[in-house]
């Protein structure tokens, strides 16, 4: 039971975020509307919920709201941007967590999933 809801909330935290980015959309703009994590996840919260494909911190990096005023910097989606929707939730008195990413290209019109594994049946909402 936990696992399902530490992955559902996982699960929903990167495919909220990603039916939202748009080209032309700010980074401020999308972190204000990214998905809100839940209370009681906040503390072991993933401080990015987004960020450019390469090697160790890509641009761009885009910050949960919540620590946008003190680490957040703008910009705007463009384009054939790579980009890594990331989520961990993990529960503030510790135990289990659920770490899930997934890579696109952001196209004029939509994404492209770059990412080959499939969501666990088992455990994703339906």
């Amino acid at each position: 039971n936990t696992q399902r809801t530490l992955y559902s909330h996982a699960f929903e935290q990167i495919e909220h975020n990603i039916s939202i980015v748009r080209p032309g959309m700010s980074f401020r703009e999308f972190s204000e509307k990214s998905w809100t994590v839940p209370s009681d996840y906040i503390p072991h919260r993933y401080l990015v919920v987004v960020h450019g494909m390469g090697m160790a911190g890509e641009h761009p990096i885009i910050r949960q709201q919540i620590d946008w005023d003190s680490m957040g910097g703008d910009g705007i989606f463009e384009p054939n941007m790579t980009l890594c929707f990331e989520s961990f939730i993990g529960h503030k008195d510790g135990g289990e967590g659920v770490k899930l990413e997934e890579h696109v290209i952001l196209g004029e019109t939509g994404i492209e999933r770059l990412s080959t594994y499939k969501y666990d049946d088992r455990l994703a909402p339906s």
